[in-house]
């Protein structure tokens, strides 16, 4: 088949590498003639596992293009013409449409023939509608109309796992209702759901609301967890042995039960003020995911409020190490990290930071200039071990591999109060003791 990708962010390149993996014939497009032009190279601008080969591969093989005009690569008959472009939060938490409706108003002047334009992006209930109405009031204005449909396929794709999630996916959700235009998505994921059929057919607005649900209920999940946590800290409870008892009741599960330092990343935030606001809109109050807002919030300076607890609220005159910058292990995503909140934190009480991420580096030093936090305070360096060179406590934020199973008693050795405060619950409070440190967790 032949497709169309317009967006070649995290959705939008993942989703046409893929397609183009299974021999469809993929055009990505983007306003950005650097990262065209950079894409064209086989340079890629994020850090997901796997996905470099992926596209290296297909733009080889031909199948997988990048181009600045969509009328250009609407000049030909396409099966589908993905939307994928971003969809940031505005000032009253709902999300920007302005991207994905100029799209739909530049898809509407340039198409010719008949095909199905397809809502990738994740966006609020009645954005198909929108859509709908940009494309043919652009087809009026030319004089020119053509039979089009319009589909919601929103994605599930977590950042580090990606292709997997892809190629083999837990279900692909399909809102429309145009039977033809059904037919076009089952014979494009067709590849994918072969060995058991995982195509959930709904009407548009279903599928709009099922994305942002899904993204809400794990948002719960974590929050939930994040507040029973520090209820344990309180009674002096584990909370780790509390989740294993709670994750081994099949009705729970053991998924997204793991307390920590908050969510972030460019879904769950954006997508929980959405819906609250999606609420407000329709007179409906959210009140679970406000309060899944404001845990998140709050949780985000939990490891903070342990370091004054532990030094005092003036923090001059320490240096602290920090282990993990992304917002999760898997990617170089920097967008809503903990680590940027509980930087900021450190650095407003006088403290100075050693950073150290296995692939956010780059990121994370973007990050903080953009949040203009004070780069002469914070240091980033190339190895967990050089983070923690003249360095008064140890601070894991991010769950990376490399920090799984690291030699206690070097921390000890380096760090001048021998404190490990574990933002993720990785290590063991009896092993992190015998090795000389003091140990700080979540809930524990």
């Amino acid at each position: 088949m032949k497709i169309t990708v317009v967006g070649t962010g995290y959705v939008g390149l993942v989703t046409g590498a893929c397609f183009a993996s299974t021999g469809n014939e993929v055009t990505c497009v983007d306003t950005d003639e650097n990262k065209v032009a950079a894409l064209t190279r086989g340079e890629i601008p994020i850090h997901e596992p796997g996905l470099d080969g992926l596209v290296t591969a297909a733009v080889a093989n031909q199948k997988l293009k990048f181009t600045t005009s969509l009328a250009e690569a609407l000049q030909h008959p396409q099966d589908c013409v993905f939307i994928a472009v971003g969809t940031p939060p505005g000032e009253n938490g709902s999300a920007d449409l302005s991207h994905v409706l100029a799209v739909a108003r530049e898809i509407g002047k340039t198409l010719t023939y008949p095909t199905v334009v397809v809502d990738k992006s994740t966006v609020p209930v009645g954005t198909a509608d929108a859509v709908r109405a940009a494309l043919a009031e652009a087809m009026q204005d030319r004089g020119t109309l053509v039979e089009f449909s319009v589909v919601s396929n929103p994605e599930f794709l977590k950042e580090g796992a990606a292709i997997k999630d892809f190629m083999e996916p837990a279900r692909v959700v399909v809102g429309t209702d145009s039977e033809k235009a059904a037919e076009v998505m089952k014979a494009l994921y067709a590849p994918f759901t072969r060995s058991r059929e995982r195509l959930i057919l709904m009407n548009v607005r279903d599928a709009e609301m099922t994305k942002y649900a899904a993204n809400a209920m794990l948002a719960t999940r974590i929050s939930f967890m994040n507040e029973l946590a520090v209820l344990c800290d309180k009674l002096g409870v584990d909370v780790e042995r509390v989740r294993a008892g709670m994750g081994s009741d099949p009705r729970i599960g053991n998924q997204f039960l793991y307390p920590g330092v908050g969510y972030g990343g460019s879904c769950f935030p954006k997508d929980v003020k959405a819906l609250v606001k999606t609420g407000k809109d329709n007179g409906v109050t959210l009140g679970i995911l406000e309060a899944v807002e404001e845990r998140n919030n709050s949780q985000k300076h939990y490891i903070f409020n342990k370091i004054i607890k532990e030094f005092g609220s003036d923090l001059s005159g320490l240096t602290f190490s920090l282990w993990g910058l992304a917002f999760k292990a898997g990617t170089d995503d920097m967008r809503e990290a903990p680590a940027l909140t509980l930087i900021e934190d450190l650095l407003a009480s006088g403290a100075k930071v050693k950073a150290y991420d296995p692939v956010a580096l780059n990121t994370a030093q973007k990050a903080c200039k953009e949040m203009g936090l004070a780069l002469e305070n914070i240091t980033f360096v190339k190895s967990a071990k050089d983070a923690l060179v003249g360095t008064t406590a140890l601070i894991v934020i991010t769950d990376w591999m490399e920090f799984r199973s690291p030699d206690f008693k070097v921390i000890a050795k380096a760090l001048a109060t021998p404190i490990i405060f574990d933002g993720r619950n990785m290590y063991s409070k009896p092993e992190v003791n015998l090795c000389g440190l003091r140990y700080v967790g979540v809930g524990r």
